[in-house]
């Protein structure tokens, strides 16, 4: 049986472009796409905390140090600059993978300096 698991995402990172002119995409620092572990050209979710949108689109690199999020093309009707975005990458394994398997989670400030990394996401307390 293969398992659809959360590979990475970067938490929280704040929309510093809507280019709706521009080939779809999401741009994404270069420094934070490695530390992630989101290839350039995969496919990832987006989901809008601001406003609630929820999109899938991939993932292009945009200068390393520039702390660029740009939402392109039709989803930049989706997000502004501003808004707060939680960018999610997934992979698919088996269970024995699945086991052993740590997701890479990168947590950002407003202005997408990191804050800190983990693992593992806390137990959601009552």
């Amino acid at each position: 049986m293969q398992l659809t698991l959360l590979k990475c995402k970067l938490h929280r990172a704040c929309v510093t472009h809507a280019e709706v002119d521009y080939e779809g995409s999401c741009a994404i620092d270069e420094h934070l796409l490695r530390l992630a572990g989101i290839r350039e050209y995969e496919q990832i979710q987006i989901y809008n905390v601001t406003n609630g949108e929820r999109f899938t689109t991939y993932a292009i690199r945009a200068e390393g140090g520039s702390r660029v999020i740009s939402v392109n093309g039709a989803a930049a009707h989706k997000a502004a600059p501003g808004d707060r975005v939680i960018i999610c990458a997934y992979a698919a394994m088996d269970e024995a993978e699945a086991a052993t398997f740590s997701p890479s989670l990168v947590y950002l400030d407003q202005h997408n300096r990191v804050v800190r990394t983990g693992d593992a996401i806390p137990a959601q307390a009552a």
